[in-house]
């Protein structure tokens, strides 16, 4: 029966391409499940391929870009499920697309991205060898709820997984770091620990700012971003476990969030046997993964997208591109589902205090006026459109060749843009 699905499913991936309907990266998945169940853990029961879970609420997609980038450069044959498709529909058509007929996978790794809300569903079909916990922010709260609560799923499942995983953890995140130090777990943590990276604006968008472990008030002493950085409990003396891995001097991509994501494929690849000289000489010409500080040149100009979906990925996006000085700035706001339908969030974004006023905004999407009624609080001007096709082509005429055009999306805004830009759907 599976060989069945897997030709059907090829088919169909195979048609949406052809048509320009996307990439086929979670109907034949879908397909799959739905006559299957069990599909999933049947094709990789019979495959020796060596399982990679990336997951946290910010740099999923950059994470595992930077794997199987450093794998692939090493010799490795490495398949990785599509960015967005981060669900157990998207996980079962990434295999789907890579199994031969018989069912069975041929390449050394997968590296599948996993939704944070998703890990407990997926990790109950498939036992990763490795799971790389990067951060818990606060993320569409009407869909997923608070930290606390991904975090309690979190600690189920990792204590069904750690006979057979290897985690890789972010120690700055307190709420992760706990997880680990629980009894049995074979982890290795990463963070910062550099005092010139400190950051002295005020985090209004922290979001665990108590102890795991007692609930007192946590102290940060640096705090990098949010409620990262080295954190200790004045009450129980829990506090941020030792760094297996701490600095590295390959930055392939800017903003302070993406040295968490190198540390942490940097520390996978270490235990994989790779050396840190074959990992930098891999990254050197790294490519980020599509909306994430990715460019793309129309018109002569040059356009710089940064994902952003919470108040945590924005501020941080907010500070990058600040410290890039910007000039000429489009963001756009879906409400959409894979967005969150509730976007309160915008009022935690720390626009008086990340965006110089002299920046030439531009604001579209859904809730395009929400956003700029978000900025004139800020007492920050900005130009409304409800058509996207014309705030890109506005903004971008407004741009000087040579200049930058950053955009801000959410994430099927994101989409969206691409597509009017470049004339081809992804997902």
């Amino acid at each position: 029966m599976n060989t069945l699905l897997i030709l059907i499913g090829k088919f169909l991936s195979f048609l949406s391409g052809a048509l320009n309907l996307g990439n086929g990266s979670t109907w034949p998945g879908h397909i799959a499940l739905s006559i299957n169940p069990d599909f999933v853990s049947d094709i990789l029961e019979y495959s020796k391929t060596t399982v990679i879970f990336v997951t946290g609420t910010n740099g999923k997609t950059t994470t595992a870009k930077l794997i199987e980038t450093i794998l692939e450069k090493n010799g490795k044959t490495v398949f990785v499920n599509q960015s967005g498709a981060n669900l157990l529909n998207g996980v079962a058509s990434s295999l789907v697309i890579e199994a031969d007929i018989f069912g069975k996978i041929r390449k050394d790794f997968a590296v599948f991205e996993i939704d944070e809300n998703a890990l407990t569903k997926i990790s109950q079909k498939i036992k990763p060898d490795y799971l790389i916990a990067l951060n818990l922010f606060r993320d569409q709260l009407d869909r997923y709820g608070e930290v606390n609560t991904i975090s309690k799923n979190w600690a189920q499942i990792y204590e069904k997984l750690k006979d057979k995983t290897k985690f890789i953890l972010n120690a700055d995140d307190p709420r992760i770091a706990y997880l680990g130090m629980k009894p049995g777990m074979n982890v290795q943590y990463f963070g910062l620990n550099e005092l010139s990276l400190k950051n002295e604006i005020p985090q209004n968008a922290a979001d665990s700012t108590l102890c795991p472990k007692c609930s007192s008030k946590l102290e940060l002493n640096p705090v990098y971003y949010s409620h990262l950085g080295n954190w200790s409990c004045p009450n129980c003396n829990l506090k941020r476990p030792l760094l297996d891995i701490e600095k590295t001097n390959n930055h392939p991509l800017e903003g302070v969030y993406n040295m968490y994501n190198v540390l942490a494929a940097i520390l996978f690849a270490k235990d994989t046997g790779i050396s840190e000289d074959n990992i930098n000489k891999s990254l050197i010409n790294f490519k980020p993964a599509f909306g994430r500080q990715e460019e793309i040149i129309a018109k002569d100009k040059k356009i710089k997208f940064f994902l952003a979906k919470n108040p945590t990925s924005f501020n941080e996006s907010l500070r990058t591109i600040n410290d890039a000085k910007a000039k000429y700035l489009l963001i756009i706001l879906n409400d959409r589902i894979p967005d969150g339908r509730d976007v309160s969030w915008i009022w935690d974004i720390d626009f008086e205090i990340l965006i110089d006023s002299k920046i030439k905004i531009f604001t579209s999407g859904d809730r395009a006026y929400d956003m700029a009624l978000r900025l004139k609080y800020s007492e920050l001007k900005s130009e409304t459109f409800e058509d996207l096709d014309q705030a890109v082509k506005v903004s971008l005429n407004n741009v000087p060749e040579g200049e930058t055009l950053f955009i801000l999306p959410t994430y099927s805004a994101m989409l969206e843009t691409r597509k009017i830009l470049i004339g081809k759907k992804i997902l």
